[in-house]
């Protein structure tokens, strides 16, 4: 099982009205030499709503505020980056004393890793990771920091609650796993609708509540409510089958297909050399045949039947055999970051489609030549399906190199 679990007031408590300000008034007083505190901050809060309503998965959460903050001030980068280290050293650590330890927090990490659970810590990733971690200390948690599978921060992930493709980008960055998930947090709106607007299973943290209110609807996976102290509770005595997600909503599409370019780009940025990026298994397809390929089928298939579908209802679409296209164009031979380039933008054209669409363009009609009737939705399931299946293999063939 996969638990995602959200970290301020959730396995911390940290009330951000008295959190955020203490710490930009620190944060203004530690850089005071480089601008005026007034400025910066105000700069600082741009570029914060910059990455949260970023949908760019070209660029990381930390490469979308750092064109928003750095220039637009006129400060030197290095010079900045070493003075914020050595705030994030030295004056961060003094904000443990407006958060209290959550008591339940130690028992139920501990608990769960020693069941074999794989944990994301899933906090809203607008810090750099020094400032996660800390607050991770803060809360008790400092001998599990290196067991956790991944903590979401600013430097490696792209999108932020209550974004659905914030979620989605964590368990591709998995690999797309077929275990179990669900997400755990205090928050209605960040945490718990966005969750479910993927598609996963999640766990309100609600102190006010005593005892669990699962809410259990045919079809779809489990939304509880209880203490965190429960949780454990939880898990060990329900059915697996709550815990299945289920990916077919029109917000769980475009989520999963945002996410898929910010993840794959996130598994190549960890320093591949040439030979690993030619790696390939003798029963599957490289890095760049994935990517070709993808690149391609969005191209060439995806792209012309959404304008089709759009065009005219019921059209009749034609089946392609695309997988053949990998030795016909000889994709292993191709460039692998410019696949990822050519990959991302004809994405990015996808989803300026089908980011607006409303009801009646998700039931568009069509005549599919192996599937038969169908709607403009139930093509992007699979495009998503399609997805899906390349990350578990480009996650696979990454850690078959790194093995």
């Amino acid at each position: 099982m996969i638990l995602l679990i959200d970290l301020d007031d959730t396995l911390l408590a940290n009330d951000m009205d008295i959190f955020i300000p203490a710490y930009l008034q620190k944060l203004g007083e530690h850089l005071a030499n480089l601008h005026d505190p007034g400025k910066l901050i105000e700069q600082l809060l741009t570029a914060t709503q910059s990455m949260l309503t970023n949908t760019d998965p070209s660029s990381t959460l930390k490469e979308r505020f750092d064109r928003d903050f750095y220039p637009v001030l006129g400060l030197d980068y290095d010079k900045s980056a070493i003075q914020i280290l050595d705030f994030y050293n030295n004056k961060f650590p003094k904000l443990k004393s407006v958060t209290q330890n959550v008591p339940s927090a130690y028992e139920l990490i501990k608990d769960s890793i020693s069941k074999g659970y794989k944990i994301v810590i899933a906090t809203n990733p607008l810090f750099p990771r020094i400032a996660i971690t800390q607050r991770l200390k803060w809360a008790g948690l400092e001998d599990f920091i290196d067991e956790f599978e991944i903590i979401t921060s600013y430097e490696n992930f792209h999108f932020t609650k209550p974004n659905p493709a914030y979620y989605a980008e964590i368990i591709a960055q998995l690999g797309w796993p077929e275990e179990p998930i669900i997400m755990i947090g205090n928050d209605q709106e960040l945490d718990i609708k966005a969750a479910n607007k993927l598609g996963i299973a999640t766990y309100w943290v609600n102190p006010n509540t005593n005892v669990i209110h699962p809410n259990i609807m045919d079809g779809q996976p489990a939304s509880a409510e209880g203490d965190l102290s429960h949780v454990t509770h939880f898990l060990q005595n329900s059915p697996v089958e709550y815990f299945k997600s289920q990916f077919k909503s029109p917000d769980s599409i475009k989520a999963i297909l945002l996410s898929t370019p910010a993840a794959i780009k996130s598994l190549l940025s960890q320093e591949l050399s040439t030979k690993e990026l030619e790696f390939k298994d003798i029963e599957s397809w490289g890095f760049c045949e994935i990517l070709c390929h993808l690149r391609d089928v969005d191209l060439e298939i995806n792209i012309p039947r959404i304008k089709q579908i759009l065009e005219k209802e019921n059209q009749f679409i034609a089946a392609i055999d695309a997988d053949s296209w990998a030795i016909d164009r000889e994709y292993s031979k191709q460039d692998s970051k410019q696949a990822l380039t050519d990959f991302i933008s004809a994405r990015k054209e996808l989803l300026s489609y089908i980011s607006e669409f409303d009801e009646k363009s998700w039931q568009r009609t069509a005549r599919h030549s192996i599937f038969g009737p169908t709607t403009m939705k139930e093509l992007l399931q699979i495009t998503a399906r399609h997805d899906r299946l390349h990350i578990q293999q480009f996650y696979n063939q990454f850690h078959n190199i790194r093995s």
